[in-house]
């Protein structure tokens, strides 16, 4: 961890936040965005996918969206990938750090994923390899790590299996999701110990929806476990396309907020960061989900031309 964050936030707003959004937001607009989010200070960003554009066309661009952030920006840019080809575009677009996804439960990964989980990782071994002998760092998130839209609550021991699959597979950092923002702190709690048991030389991360309101909660309890990377999306938006129920993520202006009032030190500025969420209003053309987007007073119009 740098010395000026006791926690180090990563803002996934320009794939997860975007991703569910009904408007195709330009690429130019997501560098405006992501140079706003670097000067604000956040460490690390989740800056798109190499996906198919036919289901997920908010992702059309990522390319271009990686390069120009690229040549400006010290901070760790992420993308996404779930197959071979997705690493070849990664590798091909210049990315240095990926995320695989993978569910740990066979209902969400065949909704997601069209597969069972044992497939989806079996699948992701030559991108793996493509990844590997082009020097690209790898990190994993674990969707539906906790509660499941088709499944259930998930088993811990899933959770667990799974992760030990993605650290054979490469994976430096393991990030576990709650897809549909249904967990709470004693699920955080099962969850993360399973994941630390089975990966124990393995940072964990936590990667956070606010359906219920209790994402600030789950974060805190997993503070108090020693987790200390946590993704959030600027002004809380987002959410799976292929999770039913899911709602946007934790807000990363919030959680910011309320790590900053409990003495947690993120490196980001609140002002700054603000700007950016100014700019994330004007071209999703909708009112944000986070509580300081409520209550912060009106700024000036930001032109998205």
């Amino acid at each position: 961890m740098e010395p000026d964050r006791d926690v180090l936030i990563t803002d996934v707003v320009l794939r997860d936040g975007l991703q569910d959004e009904p408007t195709i937001v330009a690429a130019e607009d997501r560098v405006r965005l992501g140079r706003l989010l670097l000067a604000a200070g956040l460490g690390s960003l989740e800056i798109g996918a190499f996906v198919s554009t036919r289901k997920v066309p908010q992702m059309t661009g990522t390319d271009a969206v990686l390069q120009v952030l690229a040549r400006d920006a010290a901070a760790a840019l992420h993308t996404l990938v779930f197959t071979e080809f997705g690493a070849q575009q990664a590798v091909e677009a210049g990315a240095r750090s990926v995320r695989f996804v993978v569910s740990a439960t066979d209902g969400h990964s065949r909704a997601n994923a069209g597969v069972t989980t044992d497939v989806a990782l079996d699948r992701l071994a030559p991108a793996a390899e493509v990844l590997q002998d082009a020097g690209v760092r790898i990190e994993a998130s674990i969707a539906t790590a906790f509660v499941c839209p088709f499944d259930g609550d998930t088993p811990p021991a899933q959770v667990a299996s799974t992760a030990k699959r993605l650290v054979q597979l490469g994976a430096e950092v393991v990030h576990l999701a709650d897809t549909i923002g249904a967990a709470h702190p004693g699920a955080i709690t099962r969850g993360v110990m399973a994941a630390r048991d089975a990966v124990p030389e393995v940072p964990l991360g936590l990667h956070l929806h606010n359906t219920y309101g209790m994402a600030s909660a789950n974060a805190w309890a997993a503070f108090g476990l020693g987790i200390r990377r946590f993704d959030a999306a600027l002004g809380g938006i987002g959410g799976c396309p292929f999770a039913p129920g899911a709602s946007g993520n934790i807000a990363t202006d919030d959680l910011v907020h309320f790590f900053h009032r409990e003495g947690v030190h993120t490196g980001i500025d609140p002002v700054k960061l603000a700007e950016a969420r100014d700019l994330l209003a004007a071209v999703v053309g909708h009112p944000l989900h986070s509580a300081l987007s409520l209550v912060a007073k009106p700024r000036a119009a930001v032109s998205v031309n």
